[in-house]
């Protein structure tokens, strides 16, 4: 019997609930919460009271329709927020106690394979070599497969939620940018692997990528079939960055195909993906809607 499985993504910017049968793969239930558990991160503090309380009462919503749909099986992950946080396994008790959800915390390597699977299961040329990146809130994934078969991965600390609210400003969050990124560079040089990166077809996922996708396809109404596989160039990446940054975030909001919720954060998450292209070559991106919570599906 097909019977209903569920993954949830818990994001440093936003949480997500996937609800589908697997043979075949059909969506019951897809839903996302910008929380923004990252908000207000410290060091010496680490979640803040308000973002965990948001992700909490999103996270009851997420258990709700979990119990609704009669759910068999469910996998929960938690990434970087919670992982770099002194109050992480505090908040993963409190959300057990309080929803009976058990957040698995998986790092950077974990999260860059499942993000792999969920992008692999629906791009058209998926046996091309592959360097696909995950933009997230603290964090992004780097990893390079071959016929969806990993090669390298790597988790920079390079979140747009991190990189707004942790820089000042456009020039020092591009030069944390680049410097992550060369040093990303050596490793695959140290690897040999770097000219296989660098002519692989580049794929990007989640919230940064799809949102430049919508917005060159000027989308009023979000739409995940035309995202999967639509193919941005480096030109209209720059173009988006340009008519973005001299916009107060208020006004980007009028933007046709941005996201309430990523209207301060969008700049920041633009300058990775030009950073990338320019530092690596390419001069196309291919997105993908899929990731991560695809992945935690599939893989199980």
């Amino acid at each position: 019997m097909n019977q209903p499985v569920a993954a949830i993504d818990l994001g440093t910017n936003t949480a997500r609930l996937l609800i589908a049968t697997l043979e075949p793969f059909q969506q019951i239930l897809l839903q996302r919460t910008i929380t923004r558990l990252g908000g207000g991160f410290s060091r010496e503090r680490g979640l803040s009271s308000e973002a965990m309380q948001r992700s909490l009462a999103a996270l009851a919503g997420f258990a709700e329709e979990i119990q609704r749909h009669q759910v068999v099986r469910l996998r929960a992950v938690a990434t970087s927020a919670v992982r770099d946080a002194v109050n992480g396994a505090e908040f993963c008790a409190r959300v057990k106690e309080l929803t009976g959800i058990e957040l698995e915390v998986i790092d950077g390597h974990l999260e860059a394979l499942f993000t792999l699977a969920g992008v692999s299961s629906v791009l058209d040329h998926k046996e091309r070599d592959l360097a696909v990146f995950d933009i997230g809130g603290g964090s992004t994934e780097y990893t390079l497969s071959r016929r969806s078969e990993p090669l390298f991965s790597r988790s920079l600390p390079l979140g747009v939620v991190r990189l707004t609210e942790g820089k000042g400003d456009v020039d020092q969050m591009q030069d944390k940018i680049a410097r992550e990124l060369f040093r990303l560079k050596r490793d695959l040089e140290g690897a040999g692997l770097e000219d296989d990166f660098a002519q692989s077809t580049l794929v990007g996922t989640a919230g940064t990528a799809t949102t430049l996708a919508a917005i060159q396809l000027k989308m009023t109404d979000y739409d995940y079939r035309k995202v999967n596989n639509c193919v941005v160039s480096q030109a209209q990446v720059q173009e988006i960055f340009e008519l973005l940054l001299p916009m107060t975030p208020a006004q980007r909001l009028e933007v046709v195909g941005l996201e309430p919720g990523r209207e301060d954060l969008i700049i920041a998450g633009t300058l990775v993906v030009l950073e990338t292209m320019r530092i690596f070559g390419f001069d196309s991106l291919t997105v993908s809607d899929s990731g991560l919570l695809e992945g935690l599906l599939l893989e199980g």
